[in-house]
This record gives C-alpha cells, sequence and structure tokens, in this order.
C-alpha cells in the first residue's frame, strides 16, 4: 500500500521513513510538509542522502486520501485534531503520534495543554494504541492515537502489576529520564548545547502534558488507582527514556514472583523483554529499536517494588510503535518491519 508522513522533517518523521521504506507490505511513502514543501528530503535531512531523496509535497487532503490508504501524522500537538478528520471521512485510516487524540476528555487535554480540544465524535472515535495491551481495539481502529513516549515506557512497566493489583492504589512514583530528541526539532534555549552538556534538568514538575495520559490508562485496569507522582528530566543524551518507577506493595512479594508475572504477562509480546533477577536494563540496549526492556526488584525492608523501564524515545516512544500498531491494525505481521537489532555501543 502507499503511506502518507504529514511531518517528515521532524525526528519522528524522519524515522517512520526509516523504518517503513523497508517494510514489505508499503510500496511507496510520500511525504509532506506545511512548512518545507517542494524541498527535497535531502535538504532538511543530508543522512537521506539519494537513498529516499523525495520532493516534499503540499498538504492536499483529497489528493492525499486517493493516493494513500494510511496517513501518518508526526506533527507537534494542534496540527491533527484541525487534518485528521478530513482524512477519516474520507476513508483513510490515520495513525497519529500527538497527543490530540490520546485523551478522551476534551476538558482535560485543554487544562493540560493550554489548546483546544478535537470534537468529541473523534475523541471517543480514537483508539489508544499502547499495542502491547489493547491489541483487539486497534484491530478495528480507523483512528490510531499513539502512545506518547514516557507513557509507553511507564505503562509497559506498570500493566503487570496494577491489573493484577498487587500495589497500594495511591503508592505510584515515576522518575523518568529522557533524551534531547524527545523536545523535537526545534530549536530552543533548553536543548542548546551549552544548556544540556554536562547537565540534567528537571522540567515540567506535576505539570507535564504525559500525566493524564498515564492515568487514564492506569484507571482503565483498575479504577482505584489514585493520582502518581510523576518527574520529568533532561539528561545530556539524544536517544532514550528510562523510566524508574516506585510503588509499594500490599503483600510481601519475591522477586522471583515478580519477574515470573512479568515474563507471563509478556510471553507473547515480542518487544517487551523481560531481564533476569537482579539485572536492569540501560537506554543504550535498546538504541534505535522498537524494544523495551524490564527489570524488577522488591525491597523487603520497604515493602516497596521497583521497576526500570527502558525504550528508545524515536522507536518504541513514537515511529516504531506506530508501524507495530500499523502492522495490527492491518492484520500483519506484527513484527513487519520492525526486526532490527539495537544499536550498540
Amino acid at each position: 500500500m502507499n503511506i502518507a508522513i504529514i511531518g517528515a522533517t521532524g525526528y519522528g518523521g524522519a524515522e517512520l521513513l526509516r523504518f517503513l521504506r523497508n517494510h514489505p507490505h508499503v510500496r511507496r511513502c510520500y511525504l509532506y510538509s506545511s512548512s518545507q514543501e517542494g524541498i527535497h528530503l535531502s535538504e532538511s535531512f543530508a543522512h537521506v542522502g539519494e537513498i529516499d531523496d523525495a520532493i516534499l509535497k503540499k498538504i492536499d487532503v483529497e489528493q492525499i486520501a486517493d493516493e494513500c490508504e494510511v496517513v501518518f501524522f508526526a506533527t507537534p500537538p494542534g496540527v491533527s485534531s484541525t487534518l485528521a478528520p478530513a482524512f477519516i471521512d474520507q476513508g483513510a485510516k490515520v495513525i497519529d503520534l500527538s497527543g490530540d487524540f490520546r485523551l478522551k476528555d476534551g476538558a482535560v487535554y485543554e487544562a493540560w495543554y493550554k489548546r483546544q480540544a478535537s470534537s468529541d465524535h473523534y475523541l471517543q472515535q480514537a483508539v489508544y494504541g499502547l499495542t502491547e495491551w489493547n491489541k483487539p481495539n486497534i484491530r478495528k481502529a480507523r483512528l490510531l492515537s499513539n502512545p506518547g513516549c514516557y507513557p509507553t515506557a511507564t505503562l509497559l512497566g506498570l500493566a503487570p502489576i496494577v491489573k493484577e493489583q498487587l500495589i497500594e492504589e495511591d503508592s505510584i512514583i515515576v522518575d523518568a529520564k529522557s533524551g534531547v530528541s524527545g523536545a523535537g526539532r526545534k530549536a530552543s534555549l533548553n536543548t542548546h548545547f551549552s544548556e544540556v552538556n554536562e547537565n540534567v534538568k528537571i522540567y515540567k514538575v506535576n505539570s507535564h502534558q504525559h500525566i493524564p495520559e498515564i492515568e487514564q490508562m492506569l484507571q482503565a485496569w483498575n479504577e482505584r488507582i489514585q493520582p502518581i507522582t510523576f518527574s520529568t528530566h533532561l539528561i545530556p543524551m539524544t536517544r532514550g527514556i528510562m523510566a524508574t518507577i516506585y510503588a509499594k506493595a500490599k503483600h510481601p512479594l519475591s522477586v522471583d514472583r515478580l519477574v515470573d508475572l512479568y515474563k507471563t504477562s509478556y510471553k507473547d509480546s515480542m518487544f517487551v523483554r523481560i531481564r533476569k533477577p537482579g539485572q536492569f536494563p540501560s537506554t543504550k540496549e535498546v538504541y534505535g529499536s522498537n524494544y523495551c526492556d524490564i527489570g524488577v526488584a522488591y525491597d523487603e525492608r520497604t515493602g516497596r517494588i521497583t521497576v526500570v523501564s527502558v525504550i528508545d524515545n524515536l522507536v518504541k516512544g513514537a515511529a516504531g510503535q506506530a508501524i507495530q500498531n500499523l502492522n495490527v491494525m492491518m492484520g500483519w505481521n506484527e513484527e513487519s518491519g520492525l526486526t532490527y537489532m539495537p544499536i550498540y555501543p
């Protein structure tokens, strides 16, 4: 099939192209940009060279819907909420990498994102694409809302112990760290080399827009879950997220039982890898790949569970998971186009 990528000059768009051009079921990717239309992709991303040096096209809804069966939005918040409904109405399937359709309550979206929400009709129609835990609905989706990078790492880390009701519902604390590419390609003071290098910054304390997204999913799994404490940090590396998660166990546990629970929960999930007791993942071990690696521990002194979950924010946290969802939506092998070993070192 033919695929459209709207927002092809951002990091997420570039990663979509990197994977999709080798996808066995994709004939061609058409690239669209509202800011750089008419130029060759190599003028924005020199690394593509002549490999796939397409001309960036103007966004024309009717033409795109006529040429392409699936449209990916790799755009900042506020773009897909305006454009995606027209594609849905034209019969195309939409996979949105922004946060515009993740929250079911438009008022909550407006409070956290500080912009107007999309129509409730489309918010309710959107399917949340946490692939490992929502496949039945993803298979039927016409509008797929891809999870955020922090929520992907956090929710995959929490799902087994939340769904099994092993933790006190008011005890979840998440300490998350991200590389600079998570802020996007647009230059800013906060991502300037001199500001980031040899530095660690906490940001959006108690106000990150991914908080309600995480809580919405947690409460769907266990309605008694209370608001979480969620802190985000910017660290001096390009890619990667590490979410270190703490929660109080309701009853004494063993680390072996926890590892068994996670292995059982993800036994059919080819992109989630569970470490042995006493072993914990690092961001470098998933670099450039669609894997989420998870390690777990239990502290007998405090009764707390610790979960360490790592992903590449641009792949499992964005483009890779979006393609994984495409595969599920179309009834293809879930691994199609994604079986790349992490880049190391």
